[in-house]
């Protein structure tokens, strides 16, 4: 068993926390804490949230410093990793942290973007899936050289949602143009930005479109989850749809669910295959029986 702390970067009351995680056991986690007198209060669901102050001496203690994306990779590696939508607690500090590695210094952009992710008639498609996104191409992205117009795109991909299929895509990738283009990126930059956003109506990139194939895989990661995961998820849709009928819901579900099967390739990358298409078949073959 090894113990992981990642720097101290997540600002609040007056400092700054790292995340203390086990990648093994969270008895020896509470063991370790306990011996070097972090309070039970600390803990969050399958990490201790500690202050700046204690880096160092943890680090002396035995916990072993990684960069956030790895403790991350690690945490879920484990199976204790509580996903985010579990989670009852506010999703700005870890999303802000995120926009801050991609894009310093455009907080108002940010706060755009994360009260459009957090209007009232999302369910589904809200922060939750936002980081869900991020989260799934820190397992499919190399931590240390993230591809910046991916995660932007993922940023973009459902800023505008009004449940209107191709539409929403569209607009949000006008969006992305507009407020990356006056942010002060290149306009190519923007371009690719919007023209991964536009992939995500029906995640069919072409041969060769690795980033495409990248946005895409991540976006459809939650069709590989658990049967519980699977169950909340679909829920969620149904509450994003609650304007329409249940007849008229479940005949417009089921054409998803056939298409999502007939997609083939389901998944581009080898790793998204194997993390999550076994899964995904399993769950979207039980929803529609």
């Amino acid at each position: 068993m090894v113990l992981y702390i990642d720097p101290p970067l997540w600002p609040a009351h007056g400092t700054h926390f790292s995340h203390l995680i086990s990648d093994e056991s969270l008895a020896e986690l509470h063991a370790f804490a306990a011996a070097a007198g972090v309070p039970e209060r600390a803990f969050d669901g399958d990490h201790y949230d500690v202050p700046e102050r204690r880096f160092d001496d943890l680090v002396a203690a035995g916990a072993v410093p990684v960069e956030g994306r790895i403790l991350v990779r690690r945490l879920i590696a484990s199976g204790l990793r509580i996903p985010a939508r579990q989670r009852n607690k506010s999703l700005k500090v870890p999303l802000l942290n995120r926009w801050n590695s991609i894009m310093p210094g455009h907080d108002a952009l940010f706060l755009d973007l994360l009260d459009r992710w957090s209007e009232d008639h999302r369910h589904y498609h809200g922060c939750t899936h936002l980081l869900a996104v991020l989260e799934a191409l820190d397992l499919l992205t190399d931590p240390d050289d993230p591809p910046r117009t991916v995660l932007l795109a993922a940023w973009f991909h459902d800023a505008v949602y009004r449940g209107i299929a191709g539409q929403d895509e569209e607009e949000s990738a006008r969006l992305a143009e507009e407020r990356l283009h006056g942010a002060g990126l290149p306009e190519a930059e923007a371009a690719e930005v919007a023209r991964l956003v536009r992939l995500t109506s029906d995640h069919c990139p072409e041969e060769g479109d690795g980033d495409g194939a990248l946005l895409c895989d991540a976006d459809l990661s939650v069709l590989g989850g658990d049967p519980e995961e699977y169950a909340r998820y679909v829920a969620a849709v149904r509450k994003d749809y609650a304007h329409i009928g249940d007849a008229d819901f479940a005949a417009g579900r089921a054409a998803v669910v056939r298409h999502l099967l007939e997609l083939e390739p389901l998944f581009h990358s080898g790793r998204a295959r194997e993390l999550w298409l076994a899964a995904a078949h399993r769950n979207l073959k039980g929803e529609l029986a």
